[in-house]
This record gives C-alpha cells, structure tokens and sequence, in this order.
C-alpha cells in the first residue's frame, strides 16, 4: 500500500445540449452518467445517487476481503446489496441512511460467530461510509455452502 494522503482525479465533460455526462479517469473506462428518473432524467444510466450508492456497496466488499484475509477467514462467496435513502432535511437534499444487506457463504466448518465479527469489522473499515454523514446499517446473514 501507498503512503498517505492517496490522491484520486476524476473528469466529467458534457455539452450543453446533452444529458449524458462523460466520466473518465486514467486506467479506466470510461463511465456514462445521467441524472436517475426520480429527477427527471432517463433512468439508464449510473447516476451520482446510484455511483454512491455503489461505492459503499464496493467499499463494503472490497474491506471484507481484506478483513478476512487479515483474519485467516475462509469464505466462499459475498453478496452485498445495499440501500442508500435520499432524504430532504433542513432544505437539504443529502442522503440521511444507507443499509448494508451482506449474505456470506461458508463452508460449514466456519464458526458463525467469527464471520459474523468479521463482517461488522468491514462495515466499521469502510472508508467511504467513514467518509459520509449517513448513517449506515448492517444486516448480515450467514449462509452455509
């Protein structure tokens, strides 16, 4: 790993009689974005909403992996499905809650109580919700394979 701070570049380009915005970064593909439907956009393209909705749902995942494997955990697959709720406070639009749907598969020999310790660490490692005045929630579930 690299020292800190880490520095991250990101350019979007749109022209005015577009609704499609360009996002690009070196190394990467190219992402189309758009405003989602519930702000009047086409509703099929990643939005701004559904981008962070996804980084946490990333984070999420991407910090488990390093927790288990730090850990010594042996697992065999994740699914993580989270909810990100656009609220509107204090004539503020933000997001006030995102929850954390994480269904992990281990063989049966795992101890629940391990996994289940080791999910809750990754949500509390997770840099992006770390980053982020909503509140997030975790509901896991253990599943043998």
């Amino acid at each position: 790993m690299q020292a800190f701070p880490h520095h991250y570049h990101v350019v979007a380009v749109v022209d005015s009689a577009a609704t499609e915005v360009s996002l690009s970064s070196q190394g990467v593909e190219t992402l189309a974005s758009a405003p989602p439907a519930e702000f009047g956009g086409p509703g099929d393209k990643w939005s701004p909403e559904s981008l962070l909705t996804a980084a946490v749902a990333d984070c999420f995942v991407l910090s488990f992996r390093a927790v288990a494997e730090a850990s010594g955990l042996s697992w065999l697959a994740l699914r993580c499905e989270v909810d990100g709720v656009l609220d509107r406070r204090d004539r503020v639009t933000r997001f006030t809650a995102f929850t954390v749907n994480a269904s992990l598969t281990v063989s049966p020999d795992i101890e629940e109580r391990q996994a289940l310790r080791i999910l809750e660490k990754a949500e509390r490692s997770c840099l992006v919700t770390n980053s982020l005045s909503a509140t997030t929630h975790l509901n896991a579930t253990l599943l043998r394979g």
